[in-house]
């Protein structure tokens, strides 16, 4: 047992398109030749090559070195991870059922793969073999090397290659079980976020809504067959208000009508809860056999799991920082509720009524409509009124491009002759400012840096949320450039107008691409530590610094530009928005606290004491939520647990907590941005050199120490949060 078996690789069909590296610009997979039945074959044709790679490697007889062993492994598994990168790009951006259908049979055996992989107990006496003679100094490893192998060997670890052969075994099977049942998470909640669109046929119900929204809403009514051809239009209804992944959802903010309000709230919260689409059942299984796999492995609970792969290290640290910032944050919450019912009191508003006669709360859907109407009041910014000056095209080319034109000296061209998985996927090549041509046009092809695709709107076969991928990773020992894809969730307005953000979208915009900038600057020799590959509680520092850049003065002012008459924002509403950064915190850090507690709730819990009953769910989250002192009803979490799609669904199970842990780190750079003068040249090639060109190829502590001089400090984000 223990031991690597699979057929003879099956043959792959040459004319599938990923029978051989793309021939297209960076090796961008061919989506205008990809169909639905190319994936599976490929993939399957790629883990049996693989699989027959690893065991020729494992059984070589003579002593290891880092070229038969580390650079070996890391050129394994080409065509696997052609096809599998194209596939679940397309999968999370742009689903059909034949997709589904694919995904069903590939997950687990994709996870039966790489258990065959890192539970092979020859191929791991290599790995140690080699880090012996390394130690002993037969071999020398620079420091890329020795990265790859130290954490080579952990993965090895966590993968359960000390177990007996019956422990592996059952191993393996809780493996293949959970890759089935987080897909099964995520294909569920779609299908419910799709289900729960709220529909509406009664104009007055829009009342405040902006008029580009109700245009966006007439749209996706007729996109999702409510309403067809000159049945439907802006005016006439019907409109479909599509749902985004989190709890709070951007229209009640705009919504006048309480019970508009509160019809939207109610549909965000009770997704996954009961009907044909209830993921209950599934994330109770799912919770338990992380358990049981957690003590497996010889850790207290699957939250101890996560954080070992982390540089938190340990369950009890992410515990003790989440500890420390709930009580401030509700604390501020709280304020933040008592002022939103004192001014609802005084209006003449249409609020819901609370429970408690006199009560100091609001209702969860009443908040963000008070927040901004209460901001407006104090402050003269009307959240509704900026939406005509942030307008996409201008932000991105005027706000995101440029700043990492003045940071980095990067160009972009958009590549209409390449085309996308989805037809509005654009496509940018992306330049160094030394290799573009005079006259600012890009340089000969081949000098790029990489390529950037950019896939903006919601569509009901987009998994919910903002996320990066990679589809090519950039490494030197294969000669890959990256080829790297931002996907947001905005509304699509109807053809010829403009699309017009909220000032969430803005800095999702931001966020989403400090992830594109980790990948295409990153700058080492292998694959897997390529970019973004670094540990889950690091990778949104990098993204989060972006952020900075939204707010940056010449920035702001060079992308908040009205649509329609190019007059730039008024002066005083820059000003204003620039002071008022804090507005919001206390609702913003709680929301996202009690989402994180929840999700270590659930991963803190032994095999025994997961609930077995779908019912019990939500009587879970309660009582955990109240525990730790964040079970504030005008704030729910961010996501509740029947569509926390990160954590059932995703890459974040028992990790959550990676935002705000990320944060110390992103707070603390921002700092060292000011004190050095901010948007200069200097810093961005500073911080593009010493911590993102590095990717994974390094401890990425070791990154942020050299580029700030010292271990991180929690006090910039205490200031930031309010929460000091």
């Amino acid at each position: 047992m223990g031991r690597m078996t699979s057929d003879a690789a099956p043959a792959l069909d040459p004319a599938n398109p990923f029978a051989a590296p793309s021939g297209l610009p960076y090796e961008l997979p061919d989506f205008a030749t990809i169909r639905a039945e190319h994936h599976l074959p490929a993939a399957r044709a790629g883990m049996a090559e693989q699989l027959a790679e690893v065991r020729a490697l494992a059984a070589q007889g003579e002593p290891p070195t880092a070229e038969s062993v580390l650079d070996a492994f890391e050129r394994t598994g080409q065509l696997l991870r052609r096809a599998a990168t194209a596939f679940f790009n397309v999968l999370s951006a742009d689903s059909t059922p034949e997709l589904e259908a694919v995904e069903a049979e590939l997950a687990p055996e994709l996870a039966a793969h790489e258990d065959a992989i890192y539970m092979d107990r020859d191929l791991h006496a290599r790995f140690s073999a080699l880090a012996d003679r390394a130690a002993s100094g037969e071999v020398a490893l620079d420091d890329q090397q020795a990265w790859l192998l130290e954490r080579t060997l952990e993965r090895f670890a966590r993968a359960g290659v000390a177990l007996d052969d019956d422990d592996q075994a059952r191993l393996r099977e809780l493996n293949t079980r959970l890759t089935s049942l987080e897909a099964s998470f995520g294909r569920t909640l779609l299908a419910a976020s799709n289900a729960a669109a709220v529909l509406v046929t009664d104009p007055a119900d829009l009342a405040g809504l902006p008029d580009d929204a109700v245009a966006a809403a007439a749209q996706a009514a007729r996109d999702a067959g409510h309403a067809t051809g000159e049945d439907a239009d802006a005016e006439r209804g019907p409109w479909l208000l599509e749902l985004q992944l989190p709890t709070q959802q951007s229209v009640v903010a705009s919504l006048d009508r309480a019970d508009a309000r509160a019809r939207v709230q109610a549909a965000a919260e009770s997704r996954g809860t009961g009907g044909d689409h209830d993921t209950r059942a599934v994330l109770l299984e799912i919770a338990r056999l992380r358990a049981e796999k957690a003590g497996l492995l010889g850790y207290a609970h699957y939250a101890d799991y996560t954080a070992a792969d982390g540089t938190a290290r340990t369950g009890a640290a992410v515990a003790d920082v989440l500890a420390r910032l709930a009580p401030p944050a509700v604390a501020n919450a709280r304020r933040e509720g008592a002022d939103l019912a004192a001014y609802a009191r005084g209006s003449a508003l249409d609020v819901t009524a609370v429970d408690r006669p006199g009560a100091d709360d609001v209702a969860a859907s009443d908040w963000a409509y008070l927040s901004d109407r209460l901001r407006t009041a104090r402050h003269d910014l009307d959240a509704t009124a900026l939406r005509p000056y942030l307008e996409l095209e201008r932000v991105l080319q005027d706000g995101v491009f440029r700043a990492a034109n003045l940071l980095y000296g990067l160009v972009f061209a958009e590549r209409h002759d390449l085309v996308g998985y989805h037809p509005d996927v654009r496509v940018f090549e992306v330049f160094d400012e030394a290799t573009a041509a005079p006259g600012g046009g890009p340089g000969a092809p081949g000098e790029g840096v990489g390529l950037f695709l950019a896939d903006h709107y919601t569509r009901a076969s987009k998994r919910g949320g903002a996320w990066m991928n990679n589809l090519v990773d950039q490494n030197h020992l294969l000669g890959q450039r990256p080829v790297v894809v931002n996907n947001l969730n905005i509304p699509k307005p109807p053809a010829g107008s403009p699309t017009l953000l909220e000032w969430d979208n803005v800095i999702t915009l931001f966020h989403e691409f400090g992830h594109a900038l980790h990948g295409l600057f990153s700058d080492v020799r292998y694959p897997s530590r390529s970019g973004t590959e670094v540990p889950r509680d690091f990778v949104e520092y990098p993204s989060q610094v972006n952020e900075m850049w939204a707010w940056e003065p010449q920035i702001l002012r060079a992308y908040a530009v009205h649509h329609v008459t190019g007059e730039p924002m008024p002066s005083a509403w820059v000003d204003t928005l620039l002071a008022t950064r804090q507005w919001g915190e206390g609702f913003a850090t709680t929301e996202y606290l009690a989402a994180a507690l929840l999700d270590q709730a659930w991963h803190r819990l032994a095999p025994g004491d997961v609930p077995t009953d779908a019912g019990d769910v939500a009587a879970f989250e309660a009582a955990a939520l109240a525990a730790v002192g964040v079970d504030y009803a005008p704030v729910p979490p961010r996501y509740r647990s029947t569509y926390f799609n990160h954590v059932f669904g995703g890459g974040y199970a028992a990790g959550y907590y990676a935002y705000i842990w990320s944060e110390v780190l992103d707070a603390d750079t921002v700092e060292w941005f000011r004190e050095n003068a901010g948007l200069r040249r200097e810093n961005g090639d500073r911080f593009r050199r010493t911590l993102l060109a590095r990717g994974g190829g390094t401890d990425p502590m070791d990154a942020f120490r050299e580029l700030r001089g010292r271990d991180p400090e929690i006090a910039p984000l205490l200031e930031r949060r309010g929460l000091a």
